[in-house]
């Protein structure tokens, strides 16, 4: 099987590789330090080269987004989404960095198609839980698609329900809904329409239900971000995420910063700052979780960065 690329391949079939711009990068395709920029030109070419296969994540979800109105994500058409899209790179470097080929990935807050596709297109497995029927249908279209020959599974439901008949699980790796910074649909049992003490509550049950799904000594990782309340205060949905897994008996193992594109910002940050003395947030944290061992967990997973036989 060749490896795959999202460059594509030469006239003789073998993987497009940019050259790296660092020896480090050569065996992890970006160096894996705790602060991650997604505004690098490597980044965003082989964001580009993502994207291009025809990834189109922001379908099945209603235009203009709050939160995804400041990451000023460029479409492969040159025009800028004004819905939150994950990074598909981001997606990439998760695989490849805490799982193997062939590894279960569950996503329980699926949300858009570029978690899922990028797994199919690595040669892993994903589940993914999603709340909204017209999101699933859109993400199985593209599925069928873009990778028909080992398709992603996305199942709809709560998946405070639907994660008891789902596989055990490689890898968790997931983004929940940022409480009611987007609000997706007015399903009492969707997260994003909770008030906050409900949302809370549900949100480390989903946690605590995804955990029991994960092997032993393997990692989970979930992509949070801290937002603000109505009066302007940070919620600390970064603090509550790190103790949903530590109570449901994961260790926080690694934390990075992404940091993401201005876009908008740039244009909001003025009459923000002055009015408030509010930063504008172009971050978002990666929290690395570990169930069990991290020396077993790593052992598990060796393989595609071509570590074999390193201690």
């Amino acid at each position: 099987m060749v490896e795959f690329s999202p460059l594509g391949v030469d006239l003789f079939g073998e993987p497009i590789r940019r050259r790296p711009s660092s020896p480090v990068a050569v065996r992890f395709v970006m160096p894996p330090f705790s602060v991650l920029s997604a505004r690098d030109g490597d980044w965003q070419e082989r964001k580009r080269a993502w994207l291009s296969m025809g990834i189109r994540s922001e379908i099945g979800r209603k235009n203009g987004a709050t939160f995804g109105a400041g990451l000023g994500i460029k479409l492969p058409d040159g025009t800028e989404s004004k819905t939150s899209i994950f990074d598909p790179v981001l997606t990439e470097l998760i695989y490849r960095w805490f799982s193997a080929s062939g590894a279960q990935i569950l996503d329980p807050f699926a949300g858009g198609s570029v978690r899922g596709i990028v797994a199919s297109c690595l040669g892993r497995k994903y589940w993914g839980g999603e709340l909204r029927l017209e999101q699933v249908e859109a993400n199985r279209r593209e599925a069928e698609e873009l990778c028909p020959v080992n398709p992603p599974s996305y199942v709809c439901g709560d998946s405070m329900e639907t994660l008891a008949a789902a596989p055990d699980a490689d890898l968790i790796f997931s983004c929940p809904p940022y409480g009611d910074l987007e609000v997706y649909s007015d399903n009492p049992a969707d997260l994003s329409a909770m008030e906050w003490h409900a949302f809370v509550a549900a949100y480390k049950r989903i946690i605590l239900r995804v955990c029991m799904k994960l092997r032993s000594d393997r990692f989970a990782c979930f992509v949070v971000g801290d937002f603000r309340d109505p009066r302007g205060f940070y919620r600390n949905f970064v603090s509550e995420t790190i103790a949903g897994f530590m109570d449901s008996g994961l260790k926080l193992y690694n934390e990075a910063i992404l940091v993401t594109a201005v876009g908008s910002a740039a244009m909001r940050i003025t009459g923000q700052f002055n009015t408030s003395r509010k930063l504008c947030k172009t971050h978002q944290n990666i929290l690395v979780f570990v169930k069990g061992d991290p020396r077993k967990a790593t052992e598990a997973i060796k393989g595609d960065l071509g570590e074999e036989g390193e201690k």
